[in-house]
C-alpha cells in the first residue's frame, strides 16, 4: 500500500486518524490477513466445521491455525502465527476463568467479543501495534454459532464464513452456495469444492486436508477415513 508523503505522520501512530478518517496501522494489519492461510467455517445443522490446509512437510507448524480453546470450542486464524497464538492463549485463559467463577462454560458468542474486544484495544494506543490476524471462533452452546473477529475488532455472526488471502472470492460464493439446514456431509463438500476452486497454491487434498468439528459431543479434529465414510473423496 502506497503512502503519499504528505500523510506519513498519520503513518507512523495508530491512535492518529488521517484527514479522510483512516488508521493506517489497522489497515496494513488487514492486508497481512489477505496474505494468510485461507480457512473457512460453516455451521450445518448439528455443529460447526472449520477447515484449512497443512503443509505436509509442516504439520505441526500449520496445525497451529485452528486450535481448540475449549471442549466446546475452537479457533481458526489467518494472518500472523504467533498474534493468532497469543489470543489463543488469551482465550484459553479465559475459558478456564468462567468455567472457575461460574462453574459453566463460557458461551462462543462471549468467547467471541472477548477477543474482539482485545483485538480493539490495540487500536487504541501508541507504542503498540494491532493484531495481524482475523479469527474465526466456531463452536455449541445451545445451538452451533460461528463468529469473525478482525484486526480492527469487528465481530461479525455468520453462517458461513471464510478468512485468509481468498476470502472476498469464497465468501461471495459462500452467500450463494451455502444453505441452512445443511448436513455435515454438504457442508464439508462445499467447504472442499470452494477452496480448491480459489485456491492456487495449496489445495485441499488428503496430505493437505486440516479440519475440525464442534458439535454436542465437543472439539473433534476430522480425519480422511471420517470423510470417506461420508463419500468425500480427497
Amino acid at each position: 500500500m502506497d503512502v503519499a508523503p504528505d500523510i506519513m505522520g498519520y503513518d507512523r501512530a495508530i491512535v492518529i486518524f488521517s484527514p479522510d478518517g483512516r488508521l493506517f496501522q489497522v489497515e496494513y494489519a488487514r492486508e497481512a490477513v489477505k496474505k494468510g492461510t485461507t480457512a473457512i467455517g460453516v455451521v450445518y445443522d448439528e455443529g460447526v466445521v472449520l477447515v484449512t490446509t497443512r503443509k505436509k512437510s509442516n504439520v505441526v507448524m500449520s496445525g497451529e491455525k485452528i486450535a481448540k480453546v475449549d471442549d466446546h470450542i475452537g479457533i481458526a486464524s489467518a494472518g500472523l502465527v504467533a498474534d493468532a497464538r497469543i489470543l489463543v492463549d488469551m482465550a484459553r485463559i479465559k475459558a478456564q476463568q468462567n468455567r472457575l467463577l461460574y462453574d459453566e462454560p463460557i458461551t462462543v458468542k462471549s468467547m467471541a467479543k472477548f477477543l474482539a474486544d482485545r483485538q480493539q484495544l490495540y487500536t487504541q494506543y501508541a507504542g503498540v501495534r494491532p493484531y495481524g490476524v482475523s479469527l474465526l471462533i466456531g463452536g455449541y452452546d445451545l445451538e452451533p454459532k460461528l463468529f469473525e473477529t478482525d484486526p480492527s475488532g469487528v465481530m461479525l455472526e455468520a453462517k458461513a464464513r471464510a478468512i485468509g488471502r481468498n476470502s472476498d472470492k469464497i465468501n461471495e460464493a459462500l452467500e450463494k452456495s451455502y444453505k441452512k439446514g445443511m448436513k455435515f456431509k454438504d457442508a464439508v463438500k462445499m467447504v472442499i469444492d470452494l477452496y480448491n476452486k480459489h485456491e492456487k497454491d495449496l489445495k485441499i487434498t488428503k496430505d493437505t486436508f486440516f479440519g475440525v468439528k464442534i458439535d454436542r459431543e465437543g472439539f473433534k479434529e476430522i480425519d480422511v477415513k471420517e470423510l470417506s465414510k461420508h463419500g468425500i473423496k480427497l
